[in-house]
Parts: C-alpha cells; structure tokens; sequence
C-alpha cells in the first residue's frame, strides 16, 4: 500500500495521464524538485522526451552521428548504433543533457591531479560497446569507465551554487568498482582544480579508503565532498553504509543547508534504503557549503582519473528532493527492469575448447598468437612444428576470471596449466593467476565479430576501447588510434582480427 507522501504524489501524476509512463524526470517535477540535468545512454528520462541520448564517434571515418530513443520516452535505439559502428571502433563523445539546460558531459580537460593521455591533456572517452545491458528485453549501452576516462562540462546551467540546496541520483553496475580516486557523478568545481573542502558534492562509487569507509570491505556509496569521500557525520566512518552487492544499483545523494543524506537500492528491484541523513561532516569547510556548479562523471574534481566504474543514467535536481519522491523515483528505475546480457557477440568461444588464435593481416595468415614464458607474440606454427611450438600456441578457454562479465572468457596456457593470457601496461602477456581482483580483471575478455569481417576481434573487458593485435609480431591490447606506436590505424582492422582454429 502507498503511504500518504507516495499516494499524493501518484495521484498528482495520475491526474496529468502520466503515473504508468512518467520518467524519473517527470517524478522529480511533480516533487517540485526539477532535474537540472539529465544524463543517460539507456532510455529517456522524460515520458515526452525525443531528442538525442548521446553522440558517438567512429573510428573509420572520424563521423559522428547522435543516438536518439526508439520513441519519446523509450529506450535507446541501439541498432542505430550497431549500424553505424559496423565493422569499426567507436566512442561516446557526449551525454546529451535532457533537462533543456543544455549541460552536456564531453571529453573532460586536463585538472590540477591529472592530464589525461588525449591531445591537450584531455581524458579519454569510453567505448560505445562496453557496457551493453538489456530494458525491458531491449538492448542499449551503459557508459563504461575504464581508469583514464572522463567526461565534464565547466559550468552547469540552473547547477546548485554555495549552500543551495541539490539532489541526484544514478544507476551504477554495482559489481564495477576499484579503489583509486574517484568514480564520481555530480557537482564538482569550474576550474578543474581542487578549491577546498566543501566545494563537491557529488555520488562516489568504489572502494577508496583515503578518507572514509563503509561496513565490510565495500564497494560503498559515499559523497565526495571535497577532500574528503564521506558516508556520514563522521569523517572515518559510518557502520551503517553497507557493502553493496548488488548487479544494478541506484545511488542518492542529497544536500541542504547543514543537511545531506545517502540513500540506495537494488535498481532490479525493491525499495531505497536510507543509510545517512544528518548533520553535515564533523569537519571544517563542509557547513556552509561551497558548491560550484561543474558537473563530472568518472572523475574527481581535480580531475583524478583512475577510478573505473559503469554509468547508465543520473540526474541533478534543484531543490531537496523528498523521500517520497526518491521513492517513486525507485520504483519507476525498478519498472524499467535494468538485466545483464551477454557482452560478447559473433563467433562463439566455448568453454572448455583448445583453441588456436591465427592472425589475418595479409603476409602475416600463417601466425599464430603464442608465447616463450611470460612473453606474448606471434610465431609461425605449422603440423610439421614440434610440439613444444605447438603447445605454447594453444589456449583453453576457460569461463571469465572475472565473473561479472557476462558471455566473456579468459584463455589458460595449455603448456602452463595455471597461467592465462593477460594485459600489463597494454602488452599481452602470460602469468600465473594470483587469484587477485586485478589479475581476473586483467585476464578477462570478451568477442565481437572481426573488423576485417573475418573471425573474431577480442577486447579488454577492462578496457573496452583496447583490442587484441599483433605488431612487429608482439601481442598487445591496442586501441583504434591512440598515444602508443601499436595503436595506430594503419591495417587496426586486419591486425585486431583472429580466426579461431581447433589446432593445427
């Protein structure tokens, strides 16, 4: 049964036509709590909204091209995008601001922490690809950040200001996480520098112990407000700020005049849970507060950029929002039914299989991805080959190391039972498992279809926007262009294309 706050508010949305179909946006105006900003890569925001969810780059023409809703109010027409990015790489160059206000996120300029590795400075975007998910049956791409990765606009439109008061939420992938600083959505400064305490206030997702923590060893919810990642009053800690678990996760934080609060849920399902709501934190500079009006997501506000995380929608609102108002909030992210699908796509790898991993760039067909101990490169390998030669050129498929990723795989030596395939600074190499979170990270991939229209391209889960290839006959994990030799585009399509052979 509604409770009187959550029955006045449906009733107030059932009188403009609107309770079954009205979008988070629409909830929060009813609250008298307008978004200011409205962000997603997965569906409208809005019930009437129609116009761009984001623009996407690709990397065989340098075209962009905007990914709109099926319809108004809908989820994201992801075969637009899969149409457009055939056969190439692409990127997500800006989340498009629903609200009106025109508080657009695009590639985020370099900061007082950290200069990103794109020219000027600037960090890198994310793939368009990485973070596939399905709503309501449909599929449509979250925003996936790898460590490098950032996105920024220096002075938000109708964005809190000083003390005023805000509110924001997001929906998270609740299982990608690390601990560096800072994986962030929300209110951060206009110059890119750190300004002192109290001017953020913004959503912190992760595993970071610097400043603050949570119950048990996280990831946690917390509030980044400036030096400092706070999970309520208290500076170091607060027991009521679980360890989140869950696959989809719904982030809130909230602030006013000398009060905020931290609330989540389960996206898939279930109702918020309030884990602060007091006083702000016993330190100085944090009442009053001093907000600035940025907005950012994947960064901290001096643009410290290796955190990671996965972001599918979140907005900014003018105004304390209600509890109540959250709720309804909930239920309708609930509604929408946030699902994994699987992130690999085109020839199918299967578990437990002895493959072989053969280049297709012309003059180059007879090579095969192999290793000579720890070091990852392509020989020619032949049935007349010794076995030793042919054994360091085979690879058991195995279920992902990190199992989070849905459909992907990791590749064990079959001469080095123990020993997989894995990415360290980019280059391809084999190691022993160490059973860390790293180490699954690092040796987890996922398949799509070959650029080159021949076998499979094999990608970093980790790192989206980084494929397998082979340059001067070394093994790395390269993008479509970038800061490195290996990642040029003369011939990315032919070197980032294998064909998956059974032996030899």
């Amino acid at each position: 049964m509604l409770s009187r706050p959550n029955m006045k508010l449906a009733l107030s949305l059932a009188a403009t036509g609107a309770l079954v179909h009205a979008g988070p946006c629409d909830i929060y105006a009813s609250g008298n709590t307008p978004c200011v900003a409205a962000h997603s890569t997965t569906r409208a925001l809005y019930n009437s909204y129609n116009g761009p969810l984001y623009q996407i780059s690709r990397a065989s023409d340098g075209k962009t091209t905007d990914i709109l809703p099926v319809s108004a109010g809908g989820v994201a027409n992801s075969g637009a995008q899969d149409s457009f990015c055939a056969n190439t790489t692409c990127l997500i160059t800006i989340l498009y601001d629903q609200s009106g206000r025109s508080n657009h996120l695009t590639q985020a300029p370099p900061g007082g922490a950290a200069s990103g590795t794109e020219a000027g400075g600037f960090d890198q975007l994310a793939s368009a690809i990485g973070a596939p998910v399905t709503l309501n049956g449909k599929k449509v791409y979250g925003v996936f950040v790898h460590p490098g990765t950032g996105y920024r606009i220096k002075q938000g439109s109708g964005v809190a200001t000083g003390d005023q008061p805000e509110g924001m939420y997001a929906v998270l992938d609740g299982t990608h996480y690390n601990d560096a600083c800072c994986f962030d959505y929300g209110n951060a400064e206009t110059s890119n520098l750190d300004t002192g305490n109290g001017h953020m206030e913004a959503i912190y997702y992760g595993t970071n112990t610097i400043w603050g923590t949570g119950a048990g060893p996280g990831p946690w919810l917390m509030a980044d407000l400036e030096n400092g990642l706070f999970s309520g009053a208290n500076i170091k800690n607060n027991p009521a700020d679980p360890t989140i678990t869950d696959r989809f996760f719904t982030s809130i934080v909230k602030g006013q005049p000398n009060q905020w609060a931290l609330r989540g849920a389960n996206a898939a399902s279930g109702g918020l849970s309030t884990y602060y709501n007091g006083k702000r934190p016993n330190a100085d500079g944090y009442n009053p507060m001093s907000k600035e009006g940025s907005i950012l997501l994947g960064i901290g506000g001096d643009n410290s950029n290796g955190a990671q995380g996965t972001f599918y929608e979140g907005v900014m609102t003018s105004g304390f929002p209600s509890d109540a108002t959250e709720n309804a909030v909930q239920a309708n992210i609930v509604a929408a039914k946030y699902t994994t699908t699987s992130l690999s796509s085109g020839p199918a790898f299967n578990s437990g299989s002895t493959i072989t991993i053969r280049a297709t760039t012309p003059g180059y067909n007879t090579r095969y991805l192999s290793h000579s101990g720890s070091t990852v490169n392509t020989q020619v390998v032949t049935s007349s080959s010794s076995t030793a030669a042919q054994n360091a050129a085979k690879w058991t498929v195995r279920a992902p190391l990190a199992s989070q990723a849905t459909g992907c795989f990791s590749f064990e030596s079959v001469d080095s039972p123990g020993s997989f395939l894995r990415h360290f600074n980019f280059v391809l190499q084999v190691q022993g498992n160490d059973g860390s979170k790293q180490f699954a990270e690092d040796s987890t991939f996922c398949g799509q279809s070959g650029l080159n229209g021949q076998g499979n391209t094999i990608r970093a889960w980790g790192y989206p926007t980084r494929f397998f290839r082979h340059f001067n006959n070394a093994g790395y994990v390269a993008r479509n262009g970038g800061p490195q030799n290996y990642d040029t585009t003369n011939s990315f399509n032919n070197d980032a294309s294998f064909v998956i052979g059974s032996g030899f």
